[in-house]
């Protein structure tokens, strides 16, 4: 096989594993604090393992860059919990596709804080990716859930933004997979002050068990192992815009397993959500990664 079909089998197949998380969320009988908390304390666990098995010592972070890992941490805890209270609260469509907005804020808080470039259209992208979040929500209202739903997911879109504005500082000095571990752990650590105001539904059923253990070793370890490997035999352009297929994924995902069917509001604005991002993620892939 070629090293370039290789590289887009594994990025396919780690989006794909990206896709199954809001559905489990839905599914799933716990809270957001206690979804994120299973779901980063697992991953940590299996990037450990990983770690341990390609021979990775451990890295010691200076000052300034322990101050950005741990903003990191706490970014990444706010961002999963954001993104499982808009699916509970709303659809899974809904808080993919409005989680999904995150390149638009990249495009925009970049420029600040890494004196990039900024390019004029993405004005226009922005105006269009947000006019489809305003198509998705029948009433602007706090007593509509889909209008709750969109504004968590925003907020989880936001919050990833910034992290991967971070991570973009750190990685060209760390391995990303080192990152995700400490990043995992520190949400892991964040979390715990709010977990210890909520009681689990003991006992859990084999089939919660698994679907917890899929959630933080398959879709989130496993998956970011994989897409780090594809990464390796592919450019930026194609994988950030395979990456674009996450919320399709989980929109068909969430039709199979939920039987959630969007609307024609959802999809209208939902198509126009993804062809803003994948004409951002076109102009500079680097946004989406």
């Amino acid at each position: 096989m070629k090293p370039r079909t290789h590289g887009l089998l594994l990025v396919h197949l780690a989006v794909l594993f990206f896709g199954f998380p809001g559905v489990i969320g839905k599914v799933l009988p716990l809270s957001p604090v206690q979804l994120t908390w299973l779901r980063v304390f697992l991953a940590s666990l299996g990037l450990l393992g990983i770690l341990f098995i390609q021979k990775v010592k451990p890295l010691v972070f200076r000052a300034g860059p322990l101050l950005l890992l741990l903003a990191a941490g706490l970014l990444l805890a706010f961002h999963w919990t954001a993104f499982f209270q808009s699916v509970q609260i709303s659809t899974v469509a809904v808080g993919l596709l409005s989680y999904s907005t995150f390149p638009v804020f990249t495009a925009f808080l970049e420029p600040w804080v890494l004196r990039t470039r900024f390019r004029k259209s993405y004005l226009f992208l922005a105006l269009t990716c947000f006019l489809g979040v305003a198509l998705m929500v029948p009433q602007f209202s706090f007593g509509n859930r889909i209008f709750l739903g969109a504004g968590w997911g925003i907020l989880s879109g936001l919050s990833f933004a910034l992290l991967t504005i971070i991570n973009r500082i750190l990685s060209p000095r760390h391995s990303s997979l080192v990152l995700a571990f400490y990043q995992d752990g520190l949400a892991a650590i964040f979390l715990l002050p709010f977990l210890s105001r909520e009681s689990l539904p003991l006992p859990l059923g084999a089939r919660e068990a698994g679907l917890i253990l899929f959630l933080g070793l398959v879709c989130t370890a496993g998956a970011h192992t994989i897409f780090i490997r594809g990464l390796r035999f592919l450019e930026a352009r194609p994988s950030s815009l395979i990456s674009s297929l996450e919320p399709v994924y989980g929109i068909i995902f969430g039709y199979l397993f939920l039987d959630e069917l969007p609307d024609l509001r959802t999809v209208a604005g939902g198509l126009l959500i993804l062809v803003s991002v994948a004409l951002i993620s076109w102009k500079n892939p680097d946004l989406s990664s």
